[in-house]
């Protein structure tokens, strides 16, 4: 009997927050367009239980790796970020994953298939070679400019990017211009809808004093000396308050709840409504995920970070800084620097660089890739 709702299977992973939080807004906007007509399904293979374990922890261990060994990363991701390795790599994954990803295909028989993880596009290629039916397969890249050659395998319908910089890295691996669709990075739906909201009274919704400059702070334990850089800031006697997110860090919540605060400050364990943070606050300070950055962009915030992942992230700072929307900050230090200097003058720098983050920012990214999506669907636009 055919299906009165078209299926969409959005496959993602949990290596890092980015690649599910990007499945998440595609689901959420998707569903906002056409939630009566379709479907939407997302799925982890790597958790599936003939995924072998080894695979299967490299989610949980990858906070570990790249928290503990940082260099050892970096030297990982330089060396595999070439056309001979990412084929090493990728017959390794079909021969892991082909007969895990023909098993969900079968159950969930899909009408589209959305990427936000990038290992899964060389097993798909071999199964579409040997089935009859062939289901269309968008990749959604999520990382910001530097992005790795795995993101791109020519056997795809579609490849949405984020950036110009992705766009030519995307060309070089073979793909075309047909099949490459500059969207941005997807991010929560509600950011461009909360542009509407007066910030002062998402503050006053938020239990926040409206007058003094909000810092909007997303704890990782991937972020060193993030205690040391709170504790200053603190006694730094500038007219702010602290919005701080711990992540669901027991111990960043223990350190922050007995500090001795000089300033008002809410304290979050781990929240489901970011975008409502971010509207609200006027700077945030977090590490260069390329979903927080443009989940920050889009909300038009100034962005002081302080931790890159050596390999992916570096191209998301140098983008952000580049073009005046935020600095790096290594040290506690040049926090304070930084802070001060936005801070003078009536804020006079604040505005320039929250204007120059708002320029950059991509809030209907989510929706433009529904878009495309939607077409392929054969749903209306």
């Amino acid at each position: 009997m055919a299906r009165n709702k078209k299926r969409v299977l959005i496959l993602t992973a949990d290596a890092g927050m980015g690649h599910r939080s990007a499945a998440e807004a595609i689901k959420k906007s998707l569903e906002n367009r056409h939630g009566e007509q379709c479907e939407i399904l997302i799925n982890n293979p790597l958790n599936h239980t003939k995924v072998p374990s080894l695979i299967r922890d490299s989610q949980s261990d990858y906070d570990e790796i790249v928290k503990n060994l940082p260099e050892l990363y970096k030297l990982g991701y330089r060396m595999s970020d070439a056309t001979l390795p990412v084929t090493l790599m990728e017959g390794g994954f079909t021969m892991l994953l082909v007969s895990v990803l023909r098993s969900i295909l079968k159950e969930i028989s899909p009408d589209l298939i959305i990427l936000t993880y990038p290992i899964y596009q060389a097993p798909l290629k071999v199964i579409q070679q040997s089935s009859k039916k062939k289901v269309p397969i968008m990749t959604v890249v999520t990382d910001l400019v530097t992005v790795h050659h795995v993101w791109f395998n020519t056997g795809v319908t579609c490849c949405t990017i984020p950036s110009e910089t992705a766009h030519q890295r995307a060309l070089k691996a073979g793909l075309t211009e047909e099949q490459i669709i500059q969207t941005g990075i997807p991010v929560d739906p509600e950011i461009q809808a909360l542009k509407k909201k007066d910030k002062s009274l998402m503050k006053e919704e938020l239990g926040w004093e409206k007058d003094p400059i909000t810092l909007l702070v997303l704890g990782s334990p991937r972020m060193p000396s993030l205690t040391d850089i709170i504790q200053i800031l603190n006694y730094s006697g500038h007219d702010i308050q602290f919005a701080l997110v711990t992540g669901g860090s027991d111990r960043l919540h223990d350190e922050f709840k007995a500090m001795d605060w000089q300033h008002p400050v809410t304290l979050y364990d781990f929240v489901e409504y970011v975008p409502k943070l971010m509207r609200a606050a006027d700077i945030i300070l977090c590490k260069a995920g390329g979903l927080v950055v443009s989940e920050s962009l889009a909300s038009g915030l100034p962005l002081i970070l302080v931790h890159a992942i050596p390999g992916q992230e570096k191209g998301n700072v140098d983008f952000v800084v580049e073009n005046g929307a935020g600095e790096l900050c290594q040290t506690p230090f040049e926090v304070l620097k930084t802070l001060a200097l936005w801070l003078k003058n009536d804020h006079q720098v604040l505005r320039s660089v929250a204007e120059k983050a708002k320029q950059l920012g991509r809030a209907d990214a989510a929706n433009k890739i529904v878009e495309i999506a939607c077409g392929i669907l054969g749903f209306p636009i």
